[in-house]
């Protein structure tokens, strides 16, 4: 079977299962199963490809709608390739708005705490990009911490990062300049209604925010301020839906600076305020 052949059989294998951007996830599996990236695909497309089975398998599982990046184990955030796995939530390109906006109020340096992080992508993103930066990533799954620790190796910034696992503010100790979380933010009742990517094959534990949505800030809030230092800033990604709720938390709770940051997609997607004494 030549290159072109497997591809063309891929392309139509996923685009009958109602893959998304199947023509794009046929060449990206290509890359990563068989190392052939688009540039050689379109300049060998008539030349024998040894991997086809391989290839092919990898193709069928995308064509069950097992995440890309389950699949190929990677995923590239603020432009750093990291681990994914079952275990974690594949990093989300909106989600470096919180990284981005951190790093602006971080640009002295300091010390941070990542609550649910998951694979440990926001994390090792400010220690890689930032300043004379220092941080703790806490999570409740001891699988989402291994990939966390993965990552921070991958990286070379576990000297730098301490991981914890406990719910929340459970293991941790001590006050941060500042506080930055991803948390579960999908109403229980709407799991079901997304695409079959996440609802079948992400954890639920790291999407499932409560009846409402919101069960996390308002846990987060209630004792961010106990581990700040003062004038410390709190920053969490929201749900596109969700930023006047989260926004009267915070100045209910005397936040000063209170801001709502919009994506790429002019969504409603970090809120961030600052500890007022």
């Amino acid at each position: 079977m030549t290159i072109r052949e497997a591809v063309q059989k891929a392309k139509k294998c996923l685009e009958e299962h109602q893959v998304p951007d199947y023509e794009i996830d046929a060449l990206l599996l290509l890359q990563s199963v068989c190392g052939i990236d688009r540039a050689r695909y379109y300049a060998c497309a008539g030349e024998e490809l040894p991997d086809a089975d391989r290839y092919l398998e990898k193709v069928l599982l995308r064509a069950g709608r097992i995440p890309l990046q389950q699949i190929t184990g990677e995923q590239y955030f603020c432009g750093l390739k990291f681990i994914v796995t079952e275990d974690v939530l594949c990093p989300r390109p909106e989600t470096e708005l919180l990284v981005e906006e951190a790093l602006k109020k971080m640009k002295e340096g300091g010390r941070f705490l990542d609550l649910c992080t998951g694979s440990g992508c926001i994390a090792v993103s400010l220690l890689c990009l930032g300043k004379d930066l220092t941080g703790c990533g806490c999570d409740l799954s001891a699988a989402a911490l291994r990939i966390a620790s993965e990552n921070a190796k991958l990286h070379g910034v576990t000297d730098r990062l301490e991981l914890l696992q406990g719910d929340l503010f459970d293991a941790v100790c001590g006050t941060y300049d500042m506080i930055v979380s991803n948390p579960p933010y999908i109403a229980a009742g709407k799991i079901d209604t997304l695409m079959e990517e996440v609802k079948d094959h992400e954890p639920r534990m790291a999407l499932d925010g409560g009846m409402d949505g919101l069960d996390f800030y308002r846990r987060i809030l209630k004792d961010a301020a106990v581990h700040l230092n003062p004038k410390g800033w709190l920053l969490m990604e929201i749900g596109y839906d969700q930023a006047d709720a989260v926004r009267s938390m915070f100045d209910e709770d005397r936040y000063e600076q209170v801001r709502v940051l919009k994506d790429l997609a002019g969504l409603d997607r970090v809120v961030c305020g600052r500890r007022s004494d």
